[in-house]
């Protein structure tokens, strides 16, 4: 898969493509429909497969400190792009200059002049422009006089209600990872580089991995029992992901993994964690020995959890 930062970046192969666009954060089955179809109808034209996409993503523009936290960060969404077979992702930043443009100005600059759109699939809630008046029988209409035809994807829905980030984001809040797993089409899962931390887990006597997310917010905060692959073996443990209340931090969103029984060196490396169930809520401890009592509490439920049952077959 190709990825192209920018309109000045796309180069005369770019153009004349199947494409769809949005901010498709985790890639969830709403997102794999339109993928899906997009594929076909690439195929069915000999055309490439493009998504278009912002950086950063429009309310995180207009609103930053209101923003919904993000399922998935930018490299983890062009991975999961990439999963579906798309051939390329133009990912265009979201700037003032972009903000103004009207639909017909998107149109025209994004989708006429940038891409040479044959073909467009949206999702059945898709609008743009600053004017808000871009949506499917807009560009239907645009189509007809500017020679792309449009499609309007199916709603996915799961339980009688409509897939969505949203939804995905709802269950992670209650903490019900089964709901998220049958959005996503997969465990909801966390990916970031190990870095150096202030070695107080150690000191507490569980050294922790910790985790770069690189978030302005976490899609989810509390200790949860979690699992990695490392050096392909499944390794269970407890991990904690939030601002860290009970030592004197930067205010940011950290993860900070314990993996049962693990040792060896973590440090450089890119680390997957999945998600499995939530033991308690993020809290400030009166001192550092209540934290250490609690994180023992932690690791003495993550390995009750697991007991008897190999992490391979729990996480089928």
């Amino acid at each position: 898969m190709q990825l192209v930062r920018g309109l000045h970046n796309l180069r005369p192969q770019h153009r004349g493509c199947v494409a769809t666009i949005g901010n498709f954060d985790g890639v969830h089955r709403g997102h794999q429909a339109i993928l899906a179809r997009l594929r076909e109808r690439a195929v069915e034209l000999g055309l490439p497969s493009c998504v278009v996409i912002f950086e950063p993503q429009p309310r995180e523009f207009f609103a930053p400190q209101t923003a919904p936290a993000r399922l998935a960060r930018l490299r983890d969404k062009l991975k999961l792009l990439a999963d579906e077979g798309v051939d390329q992702v133009l990912c265009l930043a979201f700037n003032q200059q972009l903000s103004k443009l009207s639909a017909t100005e998107f149109i025209d600059t994004v989708l006429i002049d940038g891409l040479d759109v044959k073909h467009l699939e949206v999702g059945d809630d898709f609008r743009f422009g600053c004017d808000r008046i871009g949506d499917f029988d807009f560009l239907r209409k645009a189509g007809l006089s500017r020679g792309f035809t449009v499609e309007a994807a199916q709603t996915v829905e799961i339980g009688g209600a409509r897939v969505s980030s949203t939804k995905v984001r709802n269950a992670l809040t209650a903490a019900d990872f089964a709901l998220a797993e049958r959005l996503l089409g997969r465990p909801f899962e966390i990916s970031g580089r190990i870095l150096h931390g202030q070695k107080l887990a150690r000191q507490l006597g569980t050294p922790t991995a910790n985790v770069q997310l690189k978030r302005r917010r976490a899609p989810l905060t509390g200790v949860y029992l979690v699992s990695a692959q490392i050096d392909g073996k499944s390794w269970p443990g407890v991990a904690n992901i939030g601002v860290r209340p009970t030592v004197e931090g930067d205010g940011s969103p950290h993860l900070e993994v314990h993996f049962l029984d693990f040792t060896g060196v973590l440090y450089g490396r890119r680390l997957t964690v999945v998600f499995h169930h939530k033991l308690r809520d993020e809290q400030r401890f009166a001192s550092l020995e209540a934290l250490k009592t609690a994180i023992n509490a932690d690791v003495a439920a993550a390995r009750a959890y697991w007991h008897g049952q190999p992490l391979t077959t729990s996480l089928k």
